[in-house]
């Protein structure tokens, strides 16, 4: 049975720009008319306020927002947080983890986030066996955010060595060892067998320079290629990764990647914060993505990427909540602009469009390309924010989009609908209790 939808959106963000009184009609998931200038049909749904495409969070470690209060006690770096965060990872296994990352994604929903990658590396137990099923812990992320109606990227990691030292690659530490499988070759088995889910897609991830070696990079490389299939990695999030890869490979970890046949499939920097121009130019030639989470970034006090000399080398720019310290994803876009002004002293920088691309260029990032805008044949994602509380209040027209980019947050979100379903109405997730659910789950993974 054919399934169809009106919706009559006060104001719409369409491709060519803002439009005023757009009726969208929606036939099985995907947008089959749009008209504008439109009265309110008698049959059709209201949305109040400005309708925008549905964002897309390209880069995830869902476990890791059992940190998010937890790790803003005391001083510390990146390398401090580390430790907390492999505490928690030790206490997931498949039931807690699928709970956890349930309530997170539906928090991701509730922001207006329609499509998430996850970064997946907890893969064994935590001494580092395999459960009787070896994907059992991606099968929780899968059914996890089945249930909340997120579209899902699942990116299998490779994670081998525990670090670079003075004589190469180190093992891996017994806090790491349920990350890692015994060698590249088990890691393609492992993922190789993940069966067919119409819910998700399988891409993969080099967890990073530190961790896989590069014959590895070679093989995860071609596995990708082969496949059709999004390649992640973090890149340079931290100068310390940069000069460990200099002493042993004598490049950074772009150039690696280059070497090794990274850049040969549909490749996402993650991070990229220390980077070289040629580095920048090595990813702009490419046509990759950079996967830029500045919320994380600052939180963890890793730096500020280089936003505005990427894009003009031609990299894409799109957005993560990676530990999500919050999950924002109009704050994710509005740093991009905010940090750039404040290490260039100026204004500017990126405009209102930019910034809202760089929350849908994800979609085709983690391998969605039907997504990421209100245009005919388009999957219907569709996320409503209010334009009369008291962040947007006060707008008018010539300066509505500038006015939700760069003040509005997940607050005032309405509605989200997903491939034509709706999610979330009048800021409620249609199925889950998301805060009682996010702190039970929480509470079950903290000590």
């Amino acid at each position: 049975m054919t399934a169809t939808t009106r919706l009559w959106c006060e104001y719409a963000l369409l491709p060519d720009g803002l439009a005023e009184h757009a009726t969208i009609d929606i036939v099985d998931g995907r947008i089959d008319a749009i008209e504008v200038g439109t009265p309110r049909h008698p049959d059709g749904h209201r949305r109040s306020g400005l309708t925008i495409p549905g964002a897309a969070n390209a880069h995830s470690h869902a476990f890791h927002r059992a940190l998010r209060h937890r790790s803003q006690l005391g001083r510390g770096s990146f390398w401090t947080w580390r430790e907390q965060m492999y505490a928690i990872a030790a206490a997931l296994d498949p039931d807690t983890y699928h709970r956890l990352a349930r309530a997170v994604f539906a928090e991701m929903v509730l922001a207006g986030y329609t499509t998430v990658g996850e970064f997946h590396y907890v893969h064994h137990t935590p001494g580092g066996r395999p459960y009787a099923d070896p994907n059992a812990m991606a099968d929780a992320l899968t059914e996890a955010a089945a249930d909340t109606g997120i579209r899902l990227t699942l990116l299998d990691t490779v994670y081998l060595h525990g670090g670079l030292g003075g004589d190469g690659y180190l093992p891996l530490s017994d806090r790491q060892r349920r990350f890692g499988d015994r060698s590249i070759d088990a890691w393609a088995e492992r993922v190789s067998a993940l069966p067919v889910d119409e819910r998700r897609r399988v891409g993969a991830a080099i967890h990073s320079i530190r961790a896989v070696d590069p014959d590895a990079i070679a093989v995860v490389a071609g596995w990708a290629a082969r496949r059709g299939a999004p390649l992640h990695a973090h890149v340079s999030e931290q100068p310390a990764e940069n000069e460990q890869c200099l002493v042993t490979h004598g490049c950074t970890p772009v150039e690696l990647l280059a070497r090794h046949g990274a850049f040969d499939a549909a490749f996402t920097a993650v991070h990229a914060t220390h980077l070289t121009e040629r580095d920048i130019t090595l990813l702009g030639e490419a046509g990759a993505t950079v996967g830029l989470c500045p919320t994380t970034e600052r939180d963890l006090g890793d730096g500020v990427g280089p936003a505005r000399r990427l894009a003009d080398a031609g990299v894409v720019l799109a957005i993560g909540s990676d530990s999500h310290a919050v999950i924002e994803p109009l704050e994710e876009a509005r740093a991009i602009e905010l940090d750039e002004r404040l290490v260039r002293g100026e204004r500017g920088c990126f405009t209102a469009a930019d910034l809202f691309a760089a929350t849908t260029a994800g979609h085709a990032a983690l391998g969605w390309d039907d997504v990421g805008a209100i245009a005919v044949g388009q999957r219907a994602d569709l996320v409503t924010m209010a334009l009369d509380s008291p962040r947007t209040a006060g707008c008018s027209a010539d300066s509505l989009v500038e006015a939700v980019v760069f003040a509005a947050t997940s607050a005032d979100v309405t509605h989200v609908m997903i491939d034509g379903r709706d999610i979330v109405e009048f800021g409620q997730h249609d199925r889950i209790d998301v805060a009682a659910e996010l702190a039970a789950a929480i509470a079950e993974v903290v000590e």
